[in-house]
């Protein structure tokens, strides 16, 4: 009998759940809270309405929640280390010289102020001020899938110098306050340490500042990261905004490019390149990347690209193409594997829940790649 895709796929997904649960035995020194791992990752790929304690219960056949929720909440194993589990997966499945590397941040809306690190802020998820926790990731993408490596909880200023506060949602003594950049930073050093192979790293305007830039620039990293329009460059010994730069531009300054496959095909932008003149080490080059829509040209985006200077306009639009493939990854993460559904309040309960939810959003896209780690198309994005 032929195999379907569906199949193979289900097929694909139990074999890398089962790579996954052999990964992490070390992680777990007693058999009970191994055990309850792996079903809580089983749970979160099942057809479970709310990957919540309850349900997740409900679907490893248990009679109260309390096995799933001390699992999150105080069972004895190391979120950082299954982090790192988790990148290593990720690599291995997913790997490939042309990857990149995506940081952005999303909300998880609550009620209440005891969840570690809630707050009225802001975030894409809501597209207002909401009271919420916004956690920061990082996701790699490659020909054959996105998946993410890495995540951190935002926690607001107001948090950071309450004692009491901190004390009672378990948030550790040396965690400072950092910014969103900061967390990127820290996400992305671990990355180049573990040696993840990427092309570029890539990022909105809350990543677009002078000081994760500069420290990219140390890294020896290709960026393509989106500033504001009020972004101002030097050019010509005056200090102008990219928005000015682009409206100079001439007709001819202009070439329609593709940013890559959408969901209704290719998505086709109107789009100007800008030499910088800052310095760079030897071989590199800074770039002002502008993309203008083809219905509505005063709807511009803006972007900060740092790269070897022989590299082509074509090579930064592609590699811009890719960040919408962070969207998707959240968006497969929240509506199928649970990341939002948890009911935990404390810092530790956060980075666990995320992360086995980050696990099993791993394993789904490993099984859509099939076949063996390094196949497919090479160098898509580079």
């Amino acid at each position: 009998m032929v195999q379907t895709v569906a199949e193979r796929v289900a097929e694909d997904l139990a074999g890398a759940l089962e790579a996954l649960q052999a990964r992490l035995r070390p992680r777990f020194s007693r058999a009970e809270p191994r055990q309850r791992a792996r079903a809580y990752l089983r749970g979160l790929r099942g057809e479970v309405e709310r990957k919540n304690g309850w349900q997740l219960a409900e679907h490893a056949g248990a009679a109260t929640p309390y096995g799933m929720q001390r699992l999150v909440a105080g069972a004895g194993w190391d979120a950082e280390a299954v982090r790192d589990d988790l990148r290593a997966f990720v690599v291995e499945r997913l790997g490939d010289a042309g990857g990149v590397l995506i940081v952005d941040e999303t909300g998880f809306l609550k009620k209440g102020v005891t969840s570690a690190g809630v707050a009225r802020q802001y975030s894409g998820t809501a597209g207002r001020r909401e009271n919420q926790q916004v956690g920061v990731f990082l996701a790699y993408a490659a020909p054959r899938g996105c998946a993410f490596l890495d995540r951190a909880l935002y926690l607001p200023e107001e948090w950071a110098g309450d004692a009491e506060r901190r004390r009672a949602a378990g948030i550790p003594e040396e965690t400072a306050f950092a910014t969103k950049p900061e967390l990127a930073r820290q996400m992305l050093a671990r990355a180049f340490a573990a040696g993840v192979p990427a092309a570029w790293v890539l990022g909105d305007t809350v990543y677009g500042g002078d000081e994760l830039r500069r420290w990219l620039e140390g890294q020896g990293r290709r960026y393509a990261l989106a500033v504001p329009c009020t972004h101002g460059v030097w050019t010509a010994g005056e200090r102008v905004e990219a928005q000015a730069l682009a409206d100079a531009l001439p007709a001819d300054a202009w070439a329609r490019v593709s940013a890559g496959e959408g969901a209704e095909g290719p998505r086709w932008y109107d789009w100007a390149c800008l030499a910088l003149p800052y310095e760079a080490a030897d071989g590199w080059a800074h770039w002002l990347l502008v993309r203008r829509s083809i219905g509505d040209p005063a709807e511009r985006a803006y972007y900060r690209v740092h790269a070897p200077a022989d590299t082509a306009p074509e090579a930064m639009v592609r590699a811009v193409g890719c960040r919408w493939r962070i969207e998707t990854a959240f968006g497969e993460a929240k509506g199928l594997v649970g990341l939002a559904d948890y009911e935990v309040r404390r810092w530790d309960g956060w980075h666990r829940h995320v992360t086995l939810s980050l696990l099993a959003h791993a394993a789904l896209v490993a099984a859509r790649a099939g076949g063996s780690a390094g196949e497919g198309e090479k160098g898509a994005t580079s």
